[in-house]
């Protein structure tokens, strides 16, 4: 899998770019991807309709967007680029809007990019490494904020360090988990779903295992991450789906629960996200 590092260079990193809309935002970074010869321009052009077509669900977190969209033949390679906006841009995503921050991925194939996906999540979920990245100067500021030593991918906010600190959930002995006697056997299936199932999908798994893993439940519970229509013929199959807003205006009715999660970087509100699910 790839680190954040080998997908980061400073030739895919602009600072303090001009965008007249989050349609401009967009084409600054996948003008990067363009310009190393890991996409054509095409890519790009997906990248927009991705949200023309599924809404603002890019913007995962305060002020940040994950622009990307499925492979195809106008990716050559897997990639990333980096781009931090001179004027805050409305994405039309009213709980993380406007957005400063927006970072293109380009995904060869669905998994070579995981690694580097669950680093960011750590970068962008420790407050003090995000300011590093708003403050950043230089090209070689954001990769050393991207690639500073820490906690990693594992590093909690403040805010989730308080969530950790309420009792952890008891797991159950067997196949199954303990919950509540009003609640429903688990199917031992979680789905965290976006429009391609290969960017925030993916993001929004990191987060969801790193809580689970802190309430001992990872033996217990699979967290697979998936695409919009997948979703819909796997729903009946899971607990519950995690997503966005904009996801789950898509998805409608698929007969499970759907938990919105507004930022997903927050282990906090992914913990009451599940202790809802699960009646713990």
């Amino acid at each position: 899998m790839s680190q954040l590092s080998e997908l980061l260079s400073p030739s895919t990193i602009l600072l303090d770019a001009d965008a007249a809309d989050w349609r401009e935002a967009i084409r600054r970074s996948g003008e990067l991807l363009v310009s190393t010869g890991a996409t054509d321009p095409a890519y790009t052009e997906a990248m927009i309709r991705t949200v023309e077509e599924h809404g603002p669900y890019i913007v995962i977190a305060p002020g940040f967007a994950l622009a990307h969209s499925r492979p195809d033949e106008s990716v050559h390679r897997t990639g990333m680029s980096f781009v931090r906006l001179a004027e805050p841009i409305a994405f039309g995503n009213a709980a993380n809007d406007p957005v400063t921050l927006v970072m293109a991925l380009a995904a060869a194939d669905s998994s070579a990019h995981r690694e580097a996906l669950a680093a960011l999540a750590g970068v962008l979920a420790d407050p003090a490494r995000r300011s590093l990245l708003d403050a950043a100067r230089t090209r070689e500021d954001v990769l050393a904020a991207l690639g500073a030593d820490g906690a990693g991918p594992g590093e909690r906010s403040a805010e989730d360090s308080r969530s950790g600190a309420e009792a952890r959930p008891d797991a159950g002995s067997g196949t199954g988990v303990m919950v509540d006697a009003d609640a429903v056997p688990s199917k031992k299936l979680l789905l965290t779903v976006c429009g391609n199932g290969l960017g925030t999908s993916l993001f929004l798994k990191n987060t969801a295992e790193q809580v689970l893993e802190r309430w001992g439940w990872s033996s217990h519970l699979d967290v697979q991450a998936t695409d919009t229509i997948s979703a819909k013929g796997r729903a009946k199959d899971s607990d519950a789906i995690l997503t966005s807003g904009a996801i789950a205006d898509t998805l409608g009715e698929v007969g499970v629960r759907v938990e919105v999660i507004e930022n997903f970087t927050s282990q906090a509100e992914i913990d009451a996200a599940l202790r809802r699910i699960y009646a713990v």
